[in-house]
């Protein structure tokens, strides 16, 4: 398994704590943006930056992504296209997408991008808490530790 983290808008808590996890299990981890980034001195974790436009990263996970890869990102679009692409995608306050949750959070992202295409408006998602901060590294966790207990 490697980690791919669409880097672009992940929180600097949310990377700090992808580094450590990182660093701590040796798996392979590469951030992708469309700009440079700071990142630790570590064999296993890299960064490809990628020109400007619409979905450029997004479009470079995908195509690099292999079975059972963990994408962490905040993108529904790309969240589905992982999942359908039999990788795992983790959203940076801690929810898993799933086949069985990812068609809803479409939906719903679909309708709030009708709404906003109107005039509405929704506002952005509140800053990441402490509890999010936390969910997202129990959930983390839990992946890793599921993917270092089959080796």
């Amino acid at each position: 398994m490697k980690i791919w983290v669409d880097a672009d808008a992940c929180p600097v808590v949310i990377k700090d704590i992808l580094f450590r996890a990182a660093q701590r299990t040796q798996l392979e981890m590469t951030l992708v943006a469309n700009h440079a980034l700071r990142i630790p001195p570590a064999r296993n974790i890299t960064m490809l930056q990628v020109s400007s436009g619409f979905d450029v990263a997004d479009d470079e996970i995908v195509k690099r992504l292999t079975t059972g890869d963990l994408v962490i990102t905040a993108d529904i679009p790309l969240a589905a296209e992982v999942i359908e692409n039999g990788g795992q995608a983790l959203n940076p306050r801690g929810e898993l997408y799933t086949e069985q949750n990812i068609k809803a959070r479409l939906n719903i992202r679909d309708f709030m991008d009708t709404m906003r295409a109107s005039g509405v408006q929704t506002g952005g998602p509140p800053p990441i808490s402490q509890t999010d901060r936390q969910n997202f590294a129990n959930e983390l966790d839990k992946i890793l530790t599921k993917h270092l207990a089959k080796k």
